[in-house]
């Protein structure tokens, strides 16, 4: 079904259309800090008023949660690795006992996305493992949906917990790590045993397309990720400052672009502008992200803020001229929706669902992907732009976004999918 068509069905649904729905989450990893867009989906689906439990293989590894957000949905999560091998062997042995032709199934099932598989086969039996856990406390509990973010293992445990009696399953594929192993990942099996699944832009869904089966095209929605109205409310008054700051938000990691943008800011000092560059966030690059800052004589102007809360992350957007963001490869990254919000022009690249978002010259500056000299350009007409100028982009930008990634919108037509319709 065409988007544009869950628009009216979901607009014109009332509250009976959601009434008694129960719907499980499944993540592999949750809450995470680059996980919000998760948490405010949850959330917004409870506004409506459909019950939504909330399930993770693990928890946040590594550094500890800041956001009080994150922290309160860790008391709410049920994490199926935590309970221990013991419950693990025991719910497979119960699910054998009580369909032996399902477990047969599921176990087939089981080996075939072992085949190709990027993982050690013994994983996939874990998997089956978790799946049997979890369709006993989802039975428990009533659930009549199960959806799963990412299409990899916890699409698959949704998989498996559907071939062992389980409720019917959704997932949404962000990308780019979907699409860079497809066959790996068993993408056409997961869909083809999917009641719909959820591509986060319409380049998500073309991807999806090339590796699915046509007769099972019809199964895939277009629902944007979304934002909160409350994200932006303290600061549409804030003027973009009159300053040479840039802040770049994400992972430091390979395909974010971060040495390329280096680069470019080394560029940028060097054709005599001034520049601040704030890298807010952290990740597996960062001794090489400070290597390579060592390296261009870039100290003095870039900074690493590491992991921070999301009140801190608004705050620095708030204070830069723009956010630049020149990644190689995407889904369509909430932190753009984010500064768009908060009425601060973007410095992208033309990748993935970017510039199904972003307009060049409109809401900001596009730029190939890869192109150091073009990424320079851009940020220096960035600061060369007048705030007057970097305003009007700004009030662009924070229309722009509201009119498509507004998270209860979203979660209508959402709610609407999970409830059959």
């Amino acid at each position: 079904m065409s988007r544009p068509t869950i628009e009216r069905h979901a607009a014109g649904a009332d509250a009976s259309a959601v009434d008694g729905l129960r719907v499980a989450y499944l993540v592999n990893q949750y809450p995470k800090v680059s996980h919000s867009f998760v948490r405010r989906e949850v959330t917004a689906l409870e506004r409506l008023g459909v019950r939504v439990d909330r399930f993770a293989q693990r928890g946040w590894e590594g550094a500890d949660l800041v956001d009080p957000a994150d922290r309160d949905e860790r008391e709410r999560t049920t994490y199926l690795v935590n309970q221990g091998g013991g419950r693990l062997a025991g719910a497979t042995a119960r699910a054998a006992r009580r369909d032996p032709r399902a477990f047969a199934e599921a176990s087939a099932l089981a080996v075939t996305m072992a085949r190709r598989s990027d993982r050690a086969s013994t994983l996939h039996g874990v998997y089956l493992a978790e799946a049997a856990l979890l369709v006993e406390a989802l039975r428990g509990r009533g659930v009549t949906h199960l959806h799963a973010h990412f299409g990899t293992n916890s699409a698959e445990i949704a998989m498996l917990a559907r071939c062992l009696g389980g409720p019917p399953y959704s997932f949404t594929v962000h990308g780019p790590e979907e699409f860079d192993a497809p066959e790996a990942l068993h993408l056409r099996e997961k869909v083809r045993h999917s009641r719909f699944v959820v591509a986060i832009s319409s380049f998500g869904r073309s991807q999806l397309f090339r590796w699915i089966d046509h007769d099972d095209w019809p199964k895939v929605e277009v629902v944007h990720c979304g934002l909160e109205r409350g994200f932006s409310e303290e600061s549409t008054e804030r003027p973009s400052p009159d300053v040479p700051r840039l802040v770049s938000v994400g992972r430091l990691s390979a395909q974010k672009g971060t040495l390329l943008l280096l680069d470019a800011a080394r560029r940028v000092l060097d054709s005599g502008r001034d520049l601040e560059l704030v890298l807010a966030g952290d990740g597996e690059m960062r001794g090489e992200v400070e290597a390579h800052i060592r390296a261009l004589d870039l100290t003095a102007k870039v900074r690493i803020t590491g992991w921070i809360s999301g009140a801190q992350v608004r705050e620095e957007i708030l204070a830069a001229r723009a956010m630049v963001l020149p990644s190689f490869a995407e889904g369509l990254p909430v932190v753009i929706m984010e500064a768009m919000a908060l009425g601060r022009p973007v410095i992208s690249t033309f990748v993935a669902g970017i510039p199904e978002l972003v307009t060049h010259g409109e809401h900001g500056w596009l730029c190939p992907a890869g192109d150091v000299d073009r990424l320079a350009d851009a940020m220096v007409g960035c600061l060369d732009t007048p705030p007057h100028e970097l305003d009007r982009l700004g009030s662009s930008a924070r229309a722009r976004v509201w009119a498509r990634h507004d998270v209860d919108v979203e979660a209508r037509r959402l709610a609407w999918l999970f409830a059959g319709r």
